[in-house]
Formats: structure tokens, C-alpha cells, sequence
């Protein structure tokens, strides 16, 4: 008997590197990459673009671009894979993963989930001094997470922990260290080994990806005084590691695919049950926010849409699922204004259309 294979299994992904080209032409973006997932496989992808301005070194579809806050559910992804171990929950408290520190009394029963739906209190800045320390990055990772832990958890909360949901990266920074806590191994080691490497996700690292002085992988880019210009990868090419587990990684636009392939239930390895999956996908109290994850609806997606956008303030990275649709689009640019945001949007947008008939 003869088996029909479905058209996106059968053909190789389109290559619309020319549609990207036209997207960022006479724009300040230097680079823009965009793939399609549609029915377990990647159906097309681009790049246009070059790795860092006055340089003619061109981008490649392998390049690894910063997703800054799309790390978010990554960490809230680990906070699940940890639950199904048996080692957290997602009402574990902090005053139960950090028993010797010095807590404040209205943020000693705040959970992991709330750090992980931006209910917990977390103010959504960081002190000024406290931000300014961490720039000093002195000790390991980890060690620099612990003091962003002391440095916000022995102060008020900005508000009553569960009454209210502030978008907060030092939230996702103490439920990363949580989670190196409980683990006792490095966020960074630990995001690696649960979710990088079973995914076969080879490109994916932190902090910013090219080497400092070598123009082999992609620059990050600000505006200044009307001029677009690169940014050296260390030492500022990216925020402090203390913030990692809200906004650090970096990866290629395919791999980035993979990670929506897997949050559609379509990995090669699914590492985490369906009902981890769906609770990770859920809103807490009617609110726009799940763990990690904008939850929102849209007609194209027949319902149920999932998105993010993430930036270091240098590269902008944008994520949407489609669970109905069994659809997602991803891209990233090297370009950390808002042209950046909207060039990726455009490329969003002509996947969308390209497609969902």
C-alpha cells in the first residue's frame, strides 16, 4: 500500500532570503533572519543582511542572534522539567529554595510561580545601585545571581505579592537562581543540558555571539546622535549575567524554529509531558501573561496565539505559535530600535500570510 506524505514533509524549506532583503532594504537594520514551522517541520527561512555595519561579511541562516526575553519561558520550560523530576513545585516558595537568607516578610511566601507570571512583586526595575553593582559582575554566574537575589528580596515588594502582574526580569532572574539552587548546578549548564542539547538546538549559547574583535557571528547595533553603530560583545554587548535566566540567550534562527517546533508538541524528543506544556501555556487569573509566554488570540491562529519579543537593546527577537494552526514564525534582527521591531514584525507578517491560506 502506497503512503501519502503530506507536502511539508516532502519538499526542502523555501529560501526566502530574497522577501528578507526586500524587507530591510533602505532601513538602519543591518540584519534580519525569519523561518516557518508549519505541521512539524520547518517550511521556510532567510537570511539578508550583513553580521555587523561597514563590514561586508554576510549573515547565513546558521548565525546566532540574541532573543533576549524570549529566554523567559525557557526558564519557566526548566521550572517545568524540574516539577516532573519531583524536585519543585510550582507553589515551592523562596524562603523554602533560600532558608538562610535574609528575607523580607511580604516576599517569604512569594512561589516560583509567581516569579514566573510577574505576580510575585518583583519590582520591574532594578534598584539603580543594585543594577550598577551587577554591572561590576564580580564572582561566578551564580554567585552574581545571589546578590540580585539578596539585593531585591530584603527590600519591599513593589506591591502585594498575587495582587497585581508587573513585567519583571528580576523575577525570571531569582527563579533562575531557584533553580541552580535546587539543581546545584549553573542556570547557564543547567538550561544546556534539559533543553539545548535534546533539542539538538547546537547553536544556542549566551550573551552576545560574536568574539570580541572577530566579526564571526552577528554584532549587536544602537542608534546614537543619528548613527547606527556595532557594539563590541564584551564587555557590553549584553546585560549582566546575573539577569540570564530573563534575557541572555542566543542561538540561530533555526534553532530558535526547533524551540517552536517543541512548544507545538513536534520535537524529535518531547522532554516535557502535554499537561506541562498546556500549564505552561496558561494565564494566570484572566491576565494576558502565562509563564513566559503573552497569551493572547488572533483570528489568523484560529484562537490561541503565544508570543514574545525580546531585546538586549542591541538585537530584537519575536516569536508567535499558533497551537491550532500547528503554525509558528520566528525572527531576529541585529538592531535594537524600534526599526529593528518593526522590520521583524514585517517578516512575521509575510510568513503569516505566506503560509495560513
Amino acid at each position: 500500500m502506497s503512503v501519502v506524505i503530506p507536502l511539508a514533509y516532502s519538499q526542502e524549506p523555501e529560501d526566502i532570503s530574497p522577501q528578507i532583503k526586500t524587507i530591510i532594504e533602505g532601513s538602519n537594520v543591518p540584519a534580519l533572519v525569519a523561518a516557518a514551522v508549519l505541521d512539524g517541520n520547518i517550511v521556510s527561512h532567510g537570511a539578508a543582511g550583513v553580521r555587523k555595519k561597514n563590514d561586508p561579511t554576510p549573515v547565513t541562516k546558521e548565525d546566532k542572534f540574541h532573543i533576549g526575553s524570549c529566554t523567559k519561558s525557557m526558564t519557566a520550560t526548566l521550572g517545568a522539567m524540574l516539577i516532573e523530576d519531583g524536585k519543585l513545585q510550582w507553589e515551592t516558595t523562596v524562603s523554602e529554595v533560600f532558608p538562610d537568607l535574609d528575607i523580607h516578610e511580604d516576599y517569604k511566601d512569594v512561589t516560583f510561580e509567581q516569579l514566573v507570571t510577574n505576580t510575585a512583586g518583583v519590582p520591574g526595575d532594578i534598584q539603580p545601585d543594585l543594577w550598577s553593582s551587577l554591572w561590576q559582575r564580580q564572582g561566578s554566574e551564580s554567585a552574581q545571581r545571589m546578590q540580585l537575589v539578596e539585593g531585591i528580596l530584603q527590600a519591599p515588594p513593589a506591591y502585594k505579592p498575587g495582587s497585581d502582574q508587573i513585567y519583571s526580569n528580576a523575577g525570571f532572574s531569582i527563579a533562575g537562581a531557584m533553580l541552580e539552587t535546587i539543581t546545584h548546578k549553573p542556570y547557564e549548564a543547567l538550561l544546556a543540558e534539559r533543553l539545548f542539547n535534546p533539542l539538538k538546538m547546537s547553536s544556542a549559547g549566551f550573551r552576545a555571539p560574536a568574539s570580541k574583535d572577530q566579526v564571526d557571528q552577528p554584532y549587536g547595533h544602537t542608534k546614537s546622535f543619528f548613527m547606527v553603530s556595532p557594539v563590541e560583545p564584551e564587555p557590553k554587548g549584553d546585560n549582566p549575567p546575573a539577569i540570564a535566566p530573563a534575557g541572555a540567550v542566543h542561538c540561530s534562527v533555526l534553532d530558535f524554529a526547533k524551540y517552536a517546533m517543541f512548544h507545538l508538541r513536534r520535537a524529535d524528543e518531547q522532554i516535557l509531558t502535554e499537561a506541562s506544556l498546556a500549564t505552561l501555556h496558561e494565564t494566570i487569573d484572566g491576565r494576558d501573561y502565562g509563564k513566559g509566554w503573552i497569551v493572547t488570540n488572533r483570528k489568523w491562529a484560529r484562537g490561541k496565539a503565544l508570543t514574545h519579543a525580546g531585546s538586549n537593546t542591541m538585537f530584537y527577537a519575536v516569536i508567535w505559535i499558533a497551537p491550532e494552526r500547528d503554525f509558528a514564525a520566528v525572527a531576529m534582527c541585529n538592531y535594537g530600535e524600534k526599526e529593528g521591531f518593526s522590520k521583524c514584525d514585517e517578516a512575521i507578517g509575510y510568513l503569516i500570510k505566506k503560509h495560513l491560506k
